[in-house]
Formats: structure tokens, C-alpha cells, sequence
């Protein structure tokens, strides 16, 4: 048994006008991006089974879009204050405290945390996960949530709207 995590950074936002960054909402490319890669993490199988979101509203606008192509509940997504603005360190507690139950679990975040995440636990060097973007970490092996840690994770596969 294994566990895999996606790691999706948020889709692309809008800076037209002044918000709070927290309240920042999706622009027109990131309504279009996310129920695209959404489908594409569905055509890849084995969609994930829990979604968790920082609570900034264009992550978990993102999120709600792909719980909806996952036929996934909307009010199951899993809000966790810590992913907003979060490292890799705050963020890997966040996957360690994951329930067992789950072995496909999305975290939808910002950068430069989601990249860097993607980075420590794989030992890839993805320069950048773009807006939208997703990296399906795999943990061989690993049955438990807690013991995934730095380099113990494979890069299945990597995608972003552009490519």
C-alpha cells in the first residue's frame, strides 16, 4: 500500500482591484484552468479522497471546483488555516496529521510552499509549480500519514494548465 499526495497550487487570481490578499478571488483563465486539471488529475485515476484548503478564497475556490468534478461534497473539504502562507515544515505537519483512512489526499496552497513541499519530499527541483499546477507525490510503501518526510516521496507525474 502506498499513499499519494497531490500537491495543487491555487488557479490564477485576480489582481484587477484592491482586496485583502485572504479575499482574492480567481480571474476569468483561473474559472477556466481549474475544472480543466481537475479533469486531467481524473483521467490520471485514483482522484484523491480528501481535499484540504487554505482558507484564502481563490485556493478554496479552486478546491470547491475540483471537489465538484470529483463528485466530491463541497462542505467535506478540510480548511486548515496553516496552508495559507505556509513553508514546507508547517505544511508537512499539516499531511502528518492526515487521518490514515485517506490515501489519496489534495492539498491546495500558494507558493513558494507548494513547490517547495513538492521539492523536500520528492528530491525533484521543479523550479516552479504555475498557477493551477499539480504534483502527484507517491509514497511507497508508507502506510501512515506521519511517517512521510522529506525525500521519502517519488514525482509520479507533474502537470500544469500550459502543458
Amino acid at each position: 500500500m502506498s499513499k499519494h499526495l497531490f500537491i495543487i497550487r491555487h488557479a490564477k487570481s485576480d489582481w484587477s482591484f484592491e482586496v485583502s490578499d485572504v479575499d482574492r478571488p480567481l480571474n476569468a483563465r483561473g474559472f477556466d484552468n481549474a475544472p480543466e486539471m481537475a479533469q486531467r488529475l481524473i483521467q490520471h485515476g485514483e482522484p484523491p479522497q480528501l481535499l484540504v484548503s487554505s482558507p484564502a478564497k481563490r485556493a478554496l475556490t479552486t478546491a470547491q471546483i475540483f471537489a465538484e468534478r470529483l463528485h466530491t461534497a463541497v462542505r467535506d473539504i478540510r480548511i486548515d488555516p496553516r496552508v495559507y502562507e505556509a513553508l514546507p515544515g508547517t505544511l508537512l505537519d499539516i499531511i502528518n496529521e492526515v487521518d490514515n483512512r485517506y490515501d489519496r489526499v489534495a492539498l491546495f496552497g500558494h507558493n513558494p510552499g507548494v513547490t517547495l513541499l513538492a521539492n523536500v519530499l520528492s528530491d525533484e527541483n521543479i523550479a516552479n509549480i504555475p498557477t493551477c499546477g499539480i504534483a502527484h507525490i507517491v509514497f511507497e510503501d508508507i502506510q501512515d500519514w506521519a511517517f512521510v518526510s522529506g525525500g521519502l516521496g517519488r514525482l509520479a507525474w507533474f502537470n500544469s494548465p500550459k502543458g
